[in-house]
């Protein structure tokens, strides 16, 4: 798996700060961006998202180039829909090279790993045999299994990206777009600090586990201690 940054809009934090403070001031947009400090642009988003005041988030957008993932997980990712996606096709790119991913819980049983290999091995066979007879890519891509490597560029807001985070980056989610996730994050924190930050798994906001079992991190809400009851 290989996620790089390849844009984003420059000065993502002090873009989305200075768009926040135009909605109780006068003055233009310009003459904050002048004026703020990364330090006061931290401040104001922690307030902002602390608050729920998510809107002005959707100011600054981050390009993602993602390769070697799953089409497992290329289908989960595209369902966060305020996004823009761009994927490579197997109806117009003939495949030549074979990559293809292996689950942790596969790769742990040598016995099963080669067969699930061969598997894959023998339906990618049978494709290119496909073509071979004449048998269109967009027709032969039918054999193909969901476990073939695809490449996706990916664009989403900063609003849309803590909203995914806080889905995807869950224990509970699968391990590959766990993983992905994890990725999507380090390549943000290099260029916005505080947006990186605020990747993290639902519970950290919620303070209580929404699913019915906890992963150990936070309690099941019926398992979070009540306040005491006022006398």
């Amino acid at each position: 798996m290989r996620v790089t940054l390849i844009r984003y809009t420059p000065d993502p934090e002090l873009t989305i700060a200075a768009a926040a403070r135009i909605s109780a001031s006068p003055s233009p947009v310009t003459e904050h961006l002048e004026k703020l400090t990364a330090q006061k642009a931290d401040r104001l988003l922690a307030q902002l998202i602390s608050a729920g005041h998510m809107s002005p988030l959707e100011h600054a957008s981050f390009t993602f180039s993602i390769e070697g993932i799953s089409r497992v997980t290329s289908h989960q990712l595209v369902r966060h829909r305020l996004a823009s996606y761009t994927q490579q096709s197997q109806r117009f790119v003939s495949l030549k090279n074979l990559g293809f991913v292996t689950p942790p819980s596969i790769k742990g049983k040598p016995q099963l790993q080669a067969q699930y290999q061969q598997a894959i091995r023998s339906a990618f066979e049978q494709y290119l045999k496909l073509q071979e007879a004449g048998i269109p890519a967009e027709d032969a891509r039918y054999l193909l299994p969901s476990a073939l490597e695809t490449h996706i560029v990916m664009t989403m807001n900063a609003r849309e990206l803590i909203a995914a985070a806080a889905l995807r980056l869950c224990l509970k989610a699968q391990w590959e777009i766990i993983q992905l996730f994890e990725n999507i994050k380090a390549e943000t924190r290099k260029v916005a600090p505080r947006i990186g930050e605020e990747l993290r798994p639902k519970c950290y906001k919620l303070g209580y586990c929404d699913e019915p079992q906890s992963c150990g991190l936070f309690p099941t809400l019926k398992d979070t201690p009540k306040p005491p009851k006022p006398h």
